[in-house]
């Protein structure tokens, strides 16, 4: 069951994603209604006109096809005006050459990024790195929080969403490292019987270790 976040509490896995309308490169839009039936990865950076920012932006944008076949749209934040976002994303084109096609949220105020937890007393104003998936009925599903020092593995921001995916479309569960586990390579996890009838159908049905340990390959 899912629920709303309390009203100054950091957000918890299985909640609904705030209701808020922002501003972005890309327009006002209001969150996350505007991706009601579309999964969207929402990421936080400390500042534009930054070295590891801007790295992350082209890498994530180097990724963001992949994400659309994933039904599943990206969207960043930062405290900067939306300004300071649009000649940052001009710079990034001319000067890298590639084009940002996600919206950047302008959260000037900080609102969206306080509700969040984005805020780290120790640094400052800066948001953190933060990553937030949100399913397609804008349950928060996942959150990561980097420190501002640390870039973020794009690649292993988009097995998470192929992973929450697959766990949702075929009620299993995922090893570690997958589809590329050192034990069941790219086999999914079945999840444990809750009787004892049924543990001992799981032995007979599937690939099993033992009874609480079964997986298949999808």
């Amino acid at each position: 069951m899912t629920g709303e976040i309390a009203s100054g509490s950091m957000p918890l896995l299985g909640e609904r994603f705030p209701e808020i309308e922002v501003q972005t490169t890309h327009g006002k839009l209001v969150l996350p209604k505007a991706y009601h039936g579309k999964w969207f990865v929402l990421f936080s950076h400390p500042g534009d006109f930054t070295p590891v920012c801007t790295t992350e932006f082209i890498a994530f944008a180097a990724a963001s096809d992949e994400f659309d076949r994933l039904n599943c749209q990206l969207i960043g934040l930062s405290i900067d005006q939306v300004q300071s976002h649009i000649k940052w994303v001009e710079w990034i084109k001319d000067k890298m050459g590639v084009e940002i096609k996600f919206p950047i949220i302008a959260d000037g105020m900080g609102t969206l990024a306080h509700s969040l937890g984005m805020i780290h007393p120790g640094k400052g104003s800066n948001t953190v790195r933060a990553v937030f998936v949100v399913d397609p009925s804008s349950v928060i599903r996942l959150m990561l929080y980097y420190p501002q020092e640390t870039g973020r593995n794009i690649d292993e921001v988009l097995r998470i969403v192929k992973a929450l995916q697959t766990v949702d479309q075929n009620k299993v569960a995922t090893p570690a490292n997958w589809p590329n586990n050192a034990i069941l390579k790219d086999r999914v996890i079945v999840p444990p019987a809750a009787d004892e009838q049924t543990a001992k159908e799981r032995l007979k049905t599937y690939e099993c270790y033992d009874w609480w340990f079964c997986h298949k390959k999808l």
